[in-house]
């Protein structure tokens, strides 16, 4: 189905998933995560405390799953970008964050995603590097997939970032 880019909020889009920037412990405290807890419930942090008990830590290149409370969406796939950090792969953690989203989003059915700048917020990715990493990842793994893929730009830069990377 392709990709597209949108300017809003990402807990309000009414796809199938909605992927959420998260840490290692998913303890949405600030952020993407906080925002999703915010619109979806306490049942959301709950889930994600009850993920950790049960699997530990999520992992760079994982992805977690939850429902998505009262979000339009079904479910929320939460997965851990890199802090950036110089001599750091920054781009290949970023690159397997954004796979292992899709491919939870393949793996639960879903025929529609969104995707925040995931890392960067709070972990200090700068924002046209991250988007066309996120971009160029979505672009390579749809090839042959049948998903929507929209990523969402909370503000009007960051979107202008996700076009751009598009083209």
């Amino acid at each position: 189905m392709g990709i597209r880019v949108l300017q809003g909020d990402i807990t309000t889009l009414e796809v199938d998933a909605v992927v959420n920037a998260a840490n290692e412990y998913l303890a949405h405290g600030g952020g993407v995560a906080a925002a999703m807890v915010r619109a979806g419930g306490r049942v959301v942090q709950e889930e994600s405390d009850a993920w950790v008990r049960e699997h530990g830590k999520l992992e760079s290149g994982a992805a977690a799953v939850t429902t998505a409370g009262a979000m339009p969406a079904q479910w929320i796939i939460h997965v851990v970008g890199p802090r950036y950090r110089e001599g750091q792969d920054n781009e290949s953690l970023l690159r397997s964050a954004v796979v292992a989203a899709l491919r939870a989003a393949a793996d639960l059915g879903a025929e529609a995603v969104a995707l925040p700048a995931i890392s960067a917020g709070i972990f200090g990715y700068p924002v046209d590097e991250a988007t066309a990493v996120i971009a160029n990842a979505a672009r390579r793994w749809l090839r042959g997939r049948d998903l929507e893929v929209i990523l969402v730009g909370y503000d009007e830069a960051t979107t202008r970032h996700f076009r751009t990377a598009v083209g």
